[in-house]
């Protein structure tokens, strides 16, 4: 059914019951694949930038954000990639989702930005409108 998912992950506890459905439905499935993209925007730099020493530093607390997702992989062992992004999140992700060819794009319902949780996320209301692999967007 699906083999290749794209996860959009922030490192927020709706990416991680995202990457929780993206195991789930590509177990038992051998040559499956589940692409986690990380996407960092120019804030996120800028202040990534201003907190920390060194690139070596900004890595790593970028790896941080994402460790609950890379581990949850690694305990399923299921194949997956986890790729870093630079742009604005909602149109990074649609775009990279739709030159590459995906069975489903996964992502959480909100990120990490508490400003928008009053209604579904930008970012996933971005991408289940522009994405043109199904969208299934996690609580």
């Amino acid at each position: 059914m699906f083999r290749r998912i794209l996860v959009a992950a922030d490192g927020s506890d709706h990416s991680l019951r995202a990457t929780d459905k993206a195991i789930a439905i590509v177990t038992g499935s051998d040559d499956a694949v589940i692409e986690v993209v990380y996407v960092v925007d120019g804030a996120t730099s800028k202040a990534d930038v201003l907190q920390n020493r060194g690139s070596f530093e900004i890595a790593n607390k970028r790896k941080e954000r994402l460790q609950g997702i890379v581990e949850k992989l690694e305990a399923s062992e299921v194949q997956y990639e986890i790729k870093t992004l630079h742009g604005e999140p909602g149109p990074t992700v649609v775009d990279y989702a739709n030159q590459h060819e995906f069975d489903c794009v996964l992502l959480g319902s909100r990120g990490l930005n508490k400003l928008q949780s009053m209604v579904l996320g930008s970012v996933s209301h971005k991408v289940a409108k522009r994405v043109k692999c199904p969208v299934m967007i996690v609580k």
